[in-house]
């Protein structure tokens, strides 16, 4: 009897163990991207090779190609990016206030890092002309290696 009491805890108190798990599996959840992220990262400095998701494209659109080549500028200057593309002349439709309106805009493609993404549009947001400006990202699966150690590159600091 005595044995059995000692593996049965009373009704409305878990036993620390449990405790214990569930502490370590919460932790675990919580920490599973960062660690994801760095272990990946590792691999492909170790290995050489290209790991989906490493890096992503940002697309940023501009009301004109002044604004545009300063936002560029700007990014590269910050080693936010390694490069970026400025596609002239693209027509745009969207809601506003309720109403449909329509612009030409330039289309910024800015090729980064993905953990640099979320450092990158809050500075385009700071600099950016539009109240809400359109950035979103796309994560590359596939790439040439070497273009892609060449992003690297240019994005290390000095």
């Amino acid at each position: 009897m005595d044995r059995l009491g000692s593996r049965c805890p009373l009704p409305g108190y878990p036993r620390s163990s449990v405790l214990i798990c569930l502490l370590i599996l919460t932790a675990s959840l919580l920490t599973y991207p960062l660690i994801r992220t760095l272990s990946l990262q590792l691999r492909s400095a170790v290995t050489g090779s290209f790991v989906s998701g490493t890096y992503s494209i940002v697309f940023v659109n501009c009301p004109n190609e002044q604004i545009a080549r300063d936002i560029a500028r700007a990014v590269l200057g910050k080693k936010l990016a390694a490069s970026v593309n400025l596609l002239p002349e693209a027509s745009s439709l969207y809601f506003w206030n309720g109403e449909i309106e329509e612009a030409t805009e330039i289309l910024l493609l800015i090729k980064t890092k993905t953990s640099k993404v979320d450092i990158l549009s809050s500075y385009v947001r700071l600099v950016h002309p539009f109240e809400i400006p359109e950035i979103f990202s796309l994560p590359m699966d596939q790439g040439d290696v070497h273009y892609l150690k060449w992003l690297e590159e240019g994005m290390q600091e000095d």
